[in-house]
């Protein structure tokens, strides 16, 4: 079975987020990481949706923007008291 076909039956086609089982996570743990690297990928168990893999970079940026967030209210918060 070919890479392309493997990635297909896994995750199910192309989706907004790519998903795939938590059994095959756990059996194609390598191509979960390759794939969540990429873009993110959500995992599922009894058909819902658990936990999402993605880059490290993607997670970073995500947490940045976060903090920066927070600071902004927080600032808006203490003019606001003035």
């Amino acid at each position: 079975m070919s890479e392309i076909a493997i990635m297909d039956r896994i995750f199910g086609g192309i989706s907004a987020m790519k998903t795939m089982s938590a059994k095959d996570a756990k059996n194609a743990f390598g191509m979960l990481i390759d794939h969540a690297r990429a873009e993110p990928v959500a995992v599922e168990k009894h058909g819902r949706k658990v936990v999402v893999v993605l880059a490290v970079e993607e997670f970073e940026r995500l947490t940045s923007l976060a903090q920066m967030k927070t600071d902004e209210d927080e600032n808006v918060r203490k003019k606001a008291v003035k």
